[in-house]
């Protein structure tokens, strides 16, 4: 997953490099009025965090903090973002291993 990850979000990529990656998640139904959105996370990144080993995920995890503070000047959330990136691996695996993909809901 390492790979995968790091060409996408690198060590510390400008925005724009972010921003320019393809392909972006696509939208299953398009954002109705009350809010709500579905988008299906690109197979790709499905793949590399449905095969991601602990210590990816807690390295990854913890570039995703320095981020936040970096931009937004704190944590934003009292989430544990390593257990919320847990979490979504274990989605991806699940879906790899059904052969499906996985998808996001919003509101």
């Amino acid at each position: 997953m390492g790979h995968v990850l790091r060409g996408v979000f690198g060590r510390d990529p400008p925005l724009e490099q972010l921003y320019a990656w393809r392909p972006w998640p696509e939208y299953v139904t398009a954002p109705l009025n009350d809010g709500i959105e579905v988008f299906a996370v690109p197979k790709r990144l499905t793949r590399a965090l449905a095969s991601a080993s602990p210590a990816e995920l807690e390295e990854l995890a913890g570039r995703w903090t320095a981020r936040l503070r970096y931009e937004d000047g704190d944590d934003m959330t009292d989430d544990d973002l390593l257990a919320v990136l847990q979490a979504v691996a274990r989605l991806a695996a699940s879906a790899v291993k059904m052969g499906g993909g996985l998808y996001s809901w919003s509101y």
